[in-house]
């Protein structure tokens, strides 16, 4: 029997996007997926549209489109002139018309891609095949309010009719981190076009990967193992342990049964986060088990230049642009630029920061003290960075205090964790917290005075040569003006009387 060579996983992403727009994709009923909704009680955020009561018709929302185009003009795509909507038809307990509106051969967005770093080294580029707009189901669970298990199903319907839009990339990701940062580069891009929230645990994106195995042979050949769908994957935790266990199981399976990729092979799985493992939920459906039809309620979309070019007014600084503008224009190290961007709140504080704060060499001090400073802080009190309360003029008094020599690096990290608490200025609370240098040269002569007469054999060593020996006397000096001397000045004030 032939021996295997190497395997090389071919990943496909499906990403489902919740809209944050107010209303629903087809009524006026409120959105879940919008931050004024979140805390809805279930089953609250329904109307007869959303129930499928008879008559009831389905009105498009036209920001839930706008938001749409926004994307697939950001992702390099093209949005199409004409599109229409379909119906999807199959049965589940949360999908109460018994079928979902969807856009099946004529999507709203085709084409575009996304290049991403890749954990192998170099850059990928993910291609994306198509962007179209649907409604989301509801949600069936299984425990009452508390946590407290329940025997049955429970449905909610708040998230039926949520606009939904789904992208779909081709299979250009081989390896589990690549698919990761591929779903990180794709949630930031989409938080800054401000069309979603993205919060992961709240199911504002959704990921399905499909996956096969192209193994490859000592005899020449290439054997592909039959793709497997992987469902509802919501945190970048999952989507990785899902990927690397469903390329190790195709591969051994593909050992024990020798099954290759071929029509009707396809399978649908879900992931066990406990187990870890995948599992069998059915056999994929091709598209005629849906009975696709064309949706009779609803006219097609028909966008026009004027439209586009209305759309693309709207779209922002892009997460890549603002990546490459602050390692040139301001200085950043692509790591501590990458670390600025990965956040769309923290980018914006980030922003806000250097708008009080203005000059090229100001925005890598201002990044500098966000993530060395602010990331300390906000682990220990386990909130965001932009959330810790010091405000960008009060950061900007700390690069300021320091600049001019008014205080040391170690009080200007106290400062700003007293600034987090404060509403005063950055120099009001560094005097009334003692924490600004003495610079008066009276003063530091009294000190310096004091403390060659203390250390009279490491003032003698310094003044012989041995530099090492300066230590000694500025740590007494900062000592006795409880450390508030400037050191900088402590160290040439010694040098002048010790060495001229």
């Amino acid at each position: 029997m032939a021996e295997i060579v190497s395997t090389t996983p071919k990943i496909g992403m499906e990403v489902h996007v919740e809209l944050a727009t107010r209303s629903k994709m087809f009524s006026r009923s409120a959105n879940i997926a919008h931050p004024d909704n979140w805390d809805a009680s279930p089953n609250s955020l329904c109307d007869p549209v959303v129930l499928a009561l008879p008559g009831a018709l389905p009105v498009m929302n036209r920001e839930a489109i706008e938001m749409s185009m926004m994307v697939g003009m950001a992702l390099g795509g093209s949005v199409s002139s004409f599109s229409k909507w379909d119906r999807k038809n199959y049965f589940y307990p949360d999908l109460p018309k018994g079928y979902q509106i969807s856009q099946y051969d004529l999507p709203l967005c085709i084409g575009g891609s996304l290049e991403i770093p890749s954990g192998m080294g170099g850059t990928v580029v993910v291609g994306i095949t198509r962007a179209h707009l649907e409604e989301d189901t509801g949600k069936t669970g299984h425990e009452l309010p508390g946590g407290e298990e329940y025997e049955g199903s429970l449905v909610d319907y708040n998230r039926a009719g949520v606009p939904l839009l789904e992208i779909v990339t081709e299979p250009d990701l081989s390896c589990a981190e690549d698919a990761v940062t591929f779903g990180k580069e794709l949630r930031n891009l989409c938080r800054f076009l401000g069309v979603t929230e993205g919060v992961m645990q709240r199911g504002h994106m959704r990921f399905e990967p499909n996956i096969n195995v192209i193994i490859k042979l000592d005899d020449g050949r290439e054997a592909a193992t039959p793709i497997a769908e992987i469902k509802n994957l919501n945190s970048f935790r999952a989507v990785h342990g899902a990927i690397d266990y469903e390329v190790r199981r195709q591969v051994e399976a593909w050992k024990e049964d020798g099954v290759e990729m071929g029509a009707g092979m396809k399978s649908t799985m879900g992931w066990d986060d406990q187990k870890e493992t995948t599992f069998l939920q059915r056999s994929k459906e091709d598209a005629h088990d849906y009975r696709y039809f064309p949706e009779p309620d609803l006219i097609p979309v028909s966008v026009d230049e004027e439209w586009k070019s209305r759309v693309a007014e709207r779209i922002p600084e892009l997460p890549i642009q603002l990546r490459c503008r602050y390692q040139d224009e301001h200085g950043l190290p692509e790591k501590d630029a990458r670390a600025i961007v990965d956040e769309r709140d923290l980018c914006m504080y980030f922003e806000s920061c250097m708008a009080v704060m203005p000059g090229a060499a100001s925005g890598a001090e201002i990044a500098k003290w966000l993530l060395n400073a602010g990331s300390r802080v906000a682990n220990e009190r386990s909130v965001d960075i932009q959330d810790l309360g010091i405000t960008p003029l009060q950061l900007a008094g700390i690069i300021q205090l320091r600049a001019s020599d008014s205080i040391g690096s170690s009080a200007a990290n106290e400062l700003f964790e007293l600034l987090c608490d404060a509403d005063d200025t950055a120099d009001a609370v560094a005097e009334s917290a003692g924490l600004l240098q003495v610079n008066d040269p009276g003063a530091l002569s009294g000190w310096v005075e004091e403390a060659i007469q203390a250390q009279p054999e490491a003032a003698g060593d310094f003044a012989g040569g041995k530099d090492a020996a300066i230590g000694r006397l500025v740590g007494h000096v900062m000592k006795a003006s409880g450390g508030q001397a400037d050191a900088a000045a402590v160290r040439r004030c010694l040098e002048d009387k010790l060495r001229s």
